[in-house]
């Protein structure tokens, strides 16, 4: 078993104890617990618990600091609703690329919807845009195509 995968099981094992859906960890402790560096729970948390997962994480940086996953029941329209709020002014290409695959993963949307979506943000369509203009033109067009879907 990949160590990402017993990252994932430990943090759904904290988050099924709890009566709240929430599990708080410090990272750099649960790391050590975990026996990883504190950049495989970055990579975990970035990758399997986001908000098309149904997850929620806050964070509070500096010396007591911790990571709070708390876990959601959403509808299909809510996660889409989240998802839209969490891309912000501006989004690079390469988070595009794992938000759309973790929508489809997800079953929000079909393999058809993720190629037109990844088609619309492709650095074929923003090579006309001056640099700056990329990464904002490409979270209004995937906002908007999200937008379709509620």
């Amino acid at each position: 078993m990949r160590m990402s995968d017993i990252i994932t099981k430990e943090i759904i094992r904290l988050l099924n104890e709890s009566e709240e859906n929430i599990a708080e960890i410090q990272r750099n402790e649960f790391a050590g617990l975990m026996g990883c560096a504190p950049s495989q729970i970055n990579y975990v948390l970035s990758s399997r618990f986001t908000p098309e997962h149904g997850y929620i994480i806050d964070s509070r940086r500096g010396g007591g600091g911790y990571i709070r996953i708390r876990r959601v029941v959403l509808n299909q329209s809510s996660a889409f609703m989240h998802i839209i709020n969490s891309i912000g002014e501006r989004i690079d290409s390469m988070s595009t690329r794992i938000l759309i695959e973790n929508c489809l993963e997800a079953g929000l949307i079909s393999r058809e919807t993720a190629s037109l979506m990844s088609a619309a943000v492709s650095e074929t369509v923003m090579q006309t845009a001056t640099p700056e203009m990329k990464d904002r033109l490409r979270a209004v067009i995937l906002k908007q195509m999200l937008l379709t879907l509620i």
